[in-house]
């Protein structure tokens, strides 16, 4: 939500969203038109990728093998008891599936309608009590420090503002909490990025990148490459792909 100029902060004259973020020079009918017809862009082509979401072996973990692989790699990231976890855009579910299993308890949050009634579906399936929203991932309606970890994977590149995004994901974690954002960058085969989503990390982001965007908001910011291992992925993959995970979230910054 954006606050009106009149009532909004301000950091040398910059108004600032309800968490303190700059929403730049562009405000009002206008922009806000323009914001949501990106979102409605946005959520129409990830409805339209639903139903075949998870013929990737990475998204719907169907394989042995790789569900395995993504079970130890999250066992390892958010560690071995059980938490309150924001999963943001959150897709079919199958990571907070995965991680409701294991004791965890999950919130996931997806703009697309079709991949929130997929990922409820699965969490029926396995028997598991996990909520599933439709919601906008970059800017979540969750109550501040109510989770220990917020997870997002390959969910920053799509996003109009990711800088604004991760400040907020911040917000939401309580003193000890960690941020896992699992990423990549991707290629044609011509070497140009995708260029679908249209935003500043469009084709991916690279993970010096990433934890440049991250270190200012954490005590400490640990780095998992992941290219190599072809066990989460079904197959061998050469673009980059990695993940981060930060942990102690600093107070707010002056903005």
């Amino acid at each position: 939500m954006l606050i009106p100029p009149e009532r909004g902060n301000r950091s040398g004259g910059r108004v600032q969203d309800a968490d303190g973020v700059p929403v730049g020079d562009c405000i009002g009918t206008s922009c806000e038109n323009g914001r949501m017809q990106q979102r409605q862009e946005i959520e129409a082509y990830w409805t339209g990728q639903a139903s075949t979401f998870d013929a990737q072996p990475d998204h719907g973990l169907s394989d042995p093998g790789v569900r395995a692989a993504w079970i130890a790699r999250l066992a390892e990231w958010l560690g071995d008891s059980p938490v309150r976890v924001a999963d943001l855009g959150c897709g079919t579910g199958s990571l907070s599936v995965l991680l409701a299993t294991a004791g965890h308890e999950v919130t996931g949050i997806d703009l697309s309608p079709a991949m929130v009634e997929r990922a409820r579906q699965k969490a029926r399936d396995t028997g598991i009590d996990t909520r599933f929203e439709v919601g906008d991932a970059s800017n979540p309606d969750l109550a501040p420090g109510a989770f220990h970890v917020v997870l997002a994977r390959h969910v920053v590149w799509t996003l109009p503002d990711p800088l604004a995004a991760l400040r907020r994901w911040t917000r939401l974690l309580e003193s000890e909490g960690r941020l896992v954002l699992i990423e990549g960058r991707w290629f044609n085969p011509s070497g140009q990025s995708d260029g679908m989503m249209g935003g500043p990390w469009d084709g991916g982001v690279s993970e010096d990148e990433l934890t440049s965007a991250v270190a200012p908001l954490f005590e400490r910011v640990d780095r998992y490459p992941l290219s190599g291992d072809s066990a989460l992925w079904g197959k061998d993959v050469t673009d980059e792909r990695y993940a981060i995970v930060a942990r102690g979230p600093l107070p707010k910054p002056m903005v």
